[in-house]
């Protein structure tokens, strides 16, 4: 899945910013999920999440306007995360 998109990132500079910036708030969105076990629906949490949200669909409409598939869903943040720091 983020195959095509790290292929594509290669040519495309704005591409790779963008999943710089999308990697980058994965691996802050997980480390503050993990150290705030049982905590989910606090503020700081909530904030994170959001953002995070926000980055992926930047991501996913540029991919569109593009034409590179971008399977990354921002409606399911930790399968993102997930994805994005593997």
């Amino acid at each position: 899945m983020i195959d095509r998109i790290l292929q594509a990132s290669k040519s495309d500079a704005r591409l790779l910013a963008l999943l710089n910036e999308a990697r980058e708030y994965a691996q802050i969105y997980l480390l503050a999920k993990d150290r705030k076990k049982g905590c989910e629906g606090t503020g700081e949490l909530m904030t994170l999440r959001e953002e995070f949200r926000d980055v992926i669909e930047k991501l996913g409409k540029y991919c569109g306007e593009k034409g590179c598939p971008c399977d990354i869903n921002a409606d399911d943040p930790d399968a993102a995360a997930r994805t994005l720091r593997s």
